[in-house]
């Protein structure tokens, strides 16, 4: 109990590098373990400064009870000024406490398992909302690291795709993502306007846009698909016409996303058809003569589950550098 272990980046990355499918498994597991109430997920935090506003430090505290059993929280900075010097926009950390004890356990580098548990949310979403049909084609708004893994994801996750097409304001970031497309999968891919990328079967919004701009009176059809991950692309009034999955309503109503936006503008919270744990669980059926949008303002506890995962596996390989004596006191008296 008082050893206390690091996971540094690199041995995160090799790790999450070959699970895809353990960490899908482990994020639809976790939004069933929420669902029915087996955890425990208050507000996110938000550490913002008046000479960066776009820039934000978020603390999600968290606790996942189950096999995981372990409280948690990810510290993650989102400072969208490091893309102009070619670093990620995105680091975090994530710091795991014995449930039992509430002393500190680890600490692991956690930019990639943020990465990892948004786009297997994604999939997981994806593959629930998705007509049965032989293929979609999918749009990328924002060309980042989230968009990339995401792709990454729906693969994985067995998701059928005709052709990828990539929309960002940054020609560079277009490229690379629709290079990675076609030589890592294989799938036929370019870029394109925003209104060709709105047209696709999937749609995943993977920027940082503060406020919507996609048109209000945006045209959608049945089936179609939208992954708000970004949360603020959307006029409310597209909302208003598709079918809403969250992956938690207190979360994801606040902040300024668009179903909070939605919430003001109505006054009413009954735009949202249900959770993706419902979904899951066959609770919620989505009206197939609407579009569908998922929003997911981000759990911590999926960083948790991942983390914990990570975790155990670094440790099976020796790829944990570990810390005697971290603990100062070990006897009260």
């Amino acid at each position: 109990m008082t050893t206390f272990s690091v996971v540094p980046g690199s041995v995160v990355s090799s790790i999450l590098a070959t699970s895809h499918k353990d960490v899908l498994r482990i994020v639809a597991q976790s939004y069933l373990a929420h669902e029915q109430g087996q955890s425990v997920n208050p507000d996110s935090y938000f550490l913002r400064f008046p000479e960066k506003p776009d820039a934000r430090v978020i603390a999600l505290p968290c606790y996942l009870g189950g096999e995981v059993d372990t409280i948690g929280m990810k510290w993650i900075a989102s400072f969208p000024g490091n893309v102009e010097h070619g670093l990620p926009r995105a680091s975090a950390t994530l710091l795991l406490n014995d449930y039992a004890t509430g002393y500190p356990l680890a600490c692991l580098e956690a930019a990639g398992i943020s990465a990892a548990r948004t786009a297997a949310s994604a999939a997981v979403a994806a593959r629930e909302l998705l007509p049965g049909t032989d293929g979609a084609s999918v749009a990328f708004i924002g060309a980042g690291v989230i968009a990339r893994t995401i792709l990454d994801y729906l693969r994985a996750n067995d998701v059928a795709i005709t052709d990828v097409l990539v929309h960002d304001l940054d020609d560079t970031s277009a490229g690379h993502l629709t290079q990675h497309a076609s030589e890592r999968h294989g799938l036929p891919s370019a870029t394109g306007t925003l209104s060709e990328a709105l047209s696709r079967d999937l749609v995943v919004f993977a920027t940082t846009a503060a406020t919507p701009y996609v048109p209000a009176d945006l045209p959608l059809r049945p089936g179609q698909v939208l992954l708000n991950i970004s949360l603020r692309d959307l006029a409310p009034e597209i909302l208003l016409r598709s079918n809403n999955i969250v992956d938690d309503v207190d979360h994801c109503l606040k902040a300024q996303t668009s179903p909070h936006l939605t919430e003001q503008l109505t006054g009413s919270r009954d735009f949202v058809t249900g959770t993706l744990g419902a979904l899951l669980e066959g609770k919620v059926t989505p009206d197939p003569a609407r579009p569908t949008v998922f929003s997911p303002f981000g759990l911590g506890i999926l960083d948790l589950a991942v983390g914990h995962h990570v975790l155990h596996s670094a440790k099976a390989r020796g790829g944990v550098v570990e810390i005697p004596d971290f603990i100062g006191e070990t006897a009260r008296w």
